[in-house]
């Protein structure tokens, strides 16, 4: 029996669901019942029937349906996998800002620890950001942890006063305009998809700027045939799935997520079969951390 039949054998027998972002290694992809972005995995989250979640992602991404789902079980391949950026704020900070301003909303993006969610007003993803600050009452926003999803947003909603956060992605804002011009220079007609997790030179290179789930959609309903992807290259396998005829360039130094990439069959397995890594939370601390997660979901509507 090949890995995969044993991993489909062992989710028929926990009543599980593997979950899986587009970051993460094309053959776990491949067996997941559930692929997206955060925005669309957290939706997902909510609405699933199974005993068993394994997320196929980052630590953040487990603490998120964990939270949205206190009564089931939440598996992590690897418990080590991480996002740098997500412990990219601290609470002194989120307290002085809201000391000096009295109208404020602290934005917390979905990619932070839930600690950092437990001291927010509202979360989101780079799917619902704009439409979610866009929508709140509120005049000033303390956007963390990311300063370039922050200066992306605030472009897009300039009636509101925005404070930044010095956090940011390693992968995305490694991603260097000398080599994607390297590559405009070789492919002119290829359009630049961005994440804006990216930096704003590079933004302001883009034909499109959006999620990871954006990017895949944009470069679908193109008519273009060729294309400059900024952005984690786990995306790849979900680009060239879809778009078979159309080519996807990646910068020399490809953008690549260690901890995404350190998911595997082997581990997706072992959790089944073993149980562990489990996600422990209280149904208390669940209560306290999931406000942001709902208010999101409640104005992504």
């Amino acid at each position: 029996m090949s890995i995969v039949d044993e991993i489909h054998q062992l989710k028929k027998e926990k009543k599980a669901v593997i979950l899986a972002h587009y970051y993460v290694p094309g053959e776990v992809q491949e067996i997941a019942d559930y692929i997206g972005d955060s925005f669309y995995l957290s939706k997902i989250a909510v609405s699933l029937q199974a005993d068993t979640i394994v997320f196929c992602g980052v630590s953040f991404m487990g603490e998120s349906a964990k939270i949205l789902n206190p009564e089931k079980t939440v598996l992590m391949p690897d418990r080590q996998a991480d996002c740098a950026m997500a412990h990219m704020a601290v609470k002194e900070t989120i307290q002085k800002v809201r000391e000096k301003y009295e109208d404020l909303a602290v934005v917390c993006y979905i990619n932070s620890t839930a600690e950092l969610k437990r001291y927010s007003d509202v979360c989101v993803t780079s799917a619902n950001a704009v439409k979610i600050v866009k929508a709140l009452p509120n005049k000033h926003i303390f956007f963390i942890p990311d300063r370039n999803l922050a200066h992306h947003v605030a472009k897009q909603v300039p009636e509101k006063h925005f404070i930044y956060n010095e956090g940011y992605c390693p992968i995305h804002d490694e991603v260097r305009e000398k080599e994607v011009r390297k590559l405009k220079d070789l492919h002119p007609q290829a359009q630049i998809l961005t994440h804006p997790e990216c930096s704003e030179k590079i933004c302001r290179m883009s034909d499109y700027i959006g999620s990871t789930s954006g990017i895949i959609a944009y470069a679908g309903r193109s008519p273009q045939k060729e294309f400059i992807i900024c952005t984690e290259e786990g995306v790849r396998y979900m680009l060239e799935k879809e778009n078979p005829e159309k080519i996807f360039y990646f910068t020399d130094t490809v953008p690549i997520c260690k901890d995404m990439k350190s998911i595997t069959l082997e581990k997706i397995k072992h959790v089944l079969k073993t149980g562990e890594n489990e996600v422990q939370m209280t149904k208390a601390e669940a209560a306290v951390y999931e406000k942001p997660l709902k208010r999101m979901l409640e104005l992504a509507k």
